[in-house]
C-alpha cells in the first residue's frame, strides 16, 4: 500500500476490466493484499458502466475482451469529462509495435505487460499513481499526427503519457531480452551437456566395436579351420552348423564396421567446399553397378547439382541411399535409380527408386539405428546406413525424410543448409 502520500491517495479505488474469472481473481487477491478497494467487470462495457456510477482512482484493463476492448474501453474514458483524469494501465503482451500506437491514440496511461509478477504490477500500479499527482500540476498536453506503418494516426495524449508509455515499451523490450538471453544461455547449457553425451556415445560405441574384433576372429578363424582340417570327418549336419557360424561373423564384422563408421561421422572434421553432387552421385552409380553388371538397372542422374558440403561425407550418403535403392529394387525385371532437385527449391535434393517400398506408418523409425523394415531374409543389412546418412545431413544442417508405399518405391528428399 502506498505510504507517505497525500489523504486523497490513501483511498486508492481500483477498477479490473478482465473476462477471465481466473485472472480476475488473481489481480483482485494481489491488490487487496496491498489495502487497495477493488472492483471487477467482466468487458469493457459493463466497466465503463461502473466507473460512470462510482468514479475510481484507477482502472487496469485486459485489451482483449468481449463487447468492448480495452482500447476501446480507455477511450471512452478519455472522452468522458468525468472520467478523463482516471488513469488507464492496460494489460498486453506487447508482442506488436501497433499496441503502442493503439495505446497513445486511445491515451492510456501505462502497460502491464503479459506474463506479470504481483511486485511488477505493484510497481506499475505505484508509478502510475505518483505520476497521476504530477499530471495535476503540469496538465500541458499536445496534439500530433504521425504516419507509422503506412497508416495515419492522430494522438492527443499528454507529454506524461507519452513518456509513460515509451518507458513501459523499452521496460518490456528489456524484459524480452533479459528472457531471451537466459533461454539462449538454457540452450547453450543444453547443446553443451548433449554434445558431450554425444561424444560418450561416440567414443564407447568405437570401443565396443574395436573389442568385438578380437574375439570374433577367434570364433572366425577357430571355425574355418575346423572346416578345413576336419571335412573328411563332418557329415552334412555338422558342415552346415560351422557354415552358420561363419555366416553370422560376417554379418557380425559388417554390424562392427558400420557401427565404427557411424562413430567416425560424428568425431570426424568437416571441410565444405563446393561439390558437384551430380558428379559424385554418377559415380557411387558406377561403382555400384559394377558389383553386377549382368543386372538390368537405370541410373537417372540430373546433371550440374552443386552445393557447398563435405564431399567425402556426401559420398556416404549416396553409397548409402543409392546403395538401398539398388537393394530393394533387385526385384525388378528393370530396376530405375534417379537424383534430382526437388522442384522449386535450390538445397533440396532426391534419391528415388522403383523398388520395394515400405509403409509410411513405419516411417519414424527409418533412421534409427538398427531399424529394419524388411527381414534379412528379403534384403540383407545392418539397418545402421539410414542412421548414419541422418547424421551427416544433421551435420550440415538438414534434414532427411522418405515417401514411400508398399510395391511402389520410395524417395528419399534431403536439404543441405545453404
Amino acid at each position: 500500500m502506498l505510504t507517505g502520500q497525500p489523504n486523497a491517495m490513501r483511498d486508492v479505488h481500483i477498477l479490473i476490466a478482465e473476462d477471465s474469472p481466473t485472472q480476475a481473481e488473481r489481480l483482485r487477491y494481489t491488490l487487496e493484499r496491498q489495502g487497495y478497494h477493488v472492483d471487477a467487470a467482466k468487458n469493457g462495457r459493463e466497466a465503463l458502466a461502473k466507473a460512470r456510477a462510482s468514479r475510481p482512482t484507477l482502472v487496469i484493463s485486459d485489451i482483449v475482451m468481449p463487447e468492448m476492448d480495452g482500447y476501446e474501453l480507455c477511450q471512452s474514458i478519455k472522452a468522458d469529462p468525468a472520467l478523463q483524469d482516471v488513469p488507464v494501465i492496460l494489460v498486453t503482451t506487447l508482442s506488436d509495435p501497433q499496441d503502442v500506437i493503439r495505446g497513445l491514440e486511445c491515451r492510456a496511461d501505462n502497460f502491464v505487460i503479459k506474463p506479470y509478477d504481483d511486485q511488477y504490477l505493484v510497481s506499475r500500479i505505484q508509478f502510475v499513481l505518483l505520476n497521476y499527482e504530477v499530471r495535476k500540476h503540469d496538465p500541458a498536453g499536445m496534439a500530433i499526427e504521425i504516419f507509422f506503418n503506412g497508416q495515419r494516426h492522430f494522438i492527443t495524449a499528454d507529454r506524461l503519457q507519452i513518456l509513460n508509455l515509451l518507458l513501459s515499451t523499452y521496460e518490456a523490450a528489456i524484459q524480452r531480452n533479459q528472457e531471451l538471453t537466459r533461454a539462449k544461455d538454457a540452450l547453450r547449457d543444453a547443446n553443451s551437456a548433449l554434445e558431450a553425451m554425444n561424444k560418450e556415445l561416440e567414443a564407447f560405441s568405437y570401443s565396443v566395436s574395436h573389442d568385438l574384433r578380437a574375439p570374433l576372429r577367434a570364433i572366425e578363424g577357430f571355425s574355418q579351420n575346423l572346416a578345413d582340417e576336419c571335412a573328411s570327418q563332418l557329415g552334412p549336419k555338422h558342415k552346415d552348423l560351422l557354415q552358420r557360424v561363419q555366416s553370422a561373423c560376417q554379418r557380425m564384422k559388417q554390424l562392427i564396421e558400420d557401427l565404427l563408421n557411424l562413430s567416425r561421422i560424428g568425431r570426424s572434421e568437416m571441410q565444405h567446399a563446393q561439390v558437384d553432387l551430380s558428379a559424385l552421385a554418377a559415380s557411387v552409380a558406377h561403382d555400384i553397378q559394377r558389383t553386377q553388371p549382368d543386372r538390368r538397372a537405370h541410373f537417372n542422374v540430373t546433371p550440374g547439382l552443386f552445393a557447398t558440403c563435405d564431399a567425402r561425407l556426401m559420398r556416404i550418403v549416396f553409397e548409402n541411399l543409392m546403395g538401398n535403392a539398388w537393394k530393394f529394387s533387385a526385384r525388378q525385371e528393370l530396376a530405375t535409380i534417379e537424383f534430382g532437385r526437388l522442384t522449386g527449391s535450390e538445397n533440396a535434393f532426391f534419391v528415388r527408386d522403383n523398388g520395394a517400398g515400405f509403409d509410411m506408418a513405419f516411417a519414424d523409425k527409418l533412421f534409427g539405428a538398427f531399424q529394419r523394415l524388411h527381414s534379412t531374409s528379403e534384403f540383407p543389412g545392418t539397418g545402421i546406413g539410414l542412421a548414419t546418412v541422418q547424421r551427416i545431413i544433421h551435420r550440415h544442417g538438414g534434414r532427411i525424410w522418405a515417401q514411400s508405399a508398399p510395391g511402389r518405391g520410395a524417395t528419399f528428399f534431403f536439404t543441405l543448409k545453404s
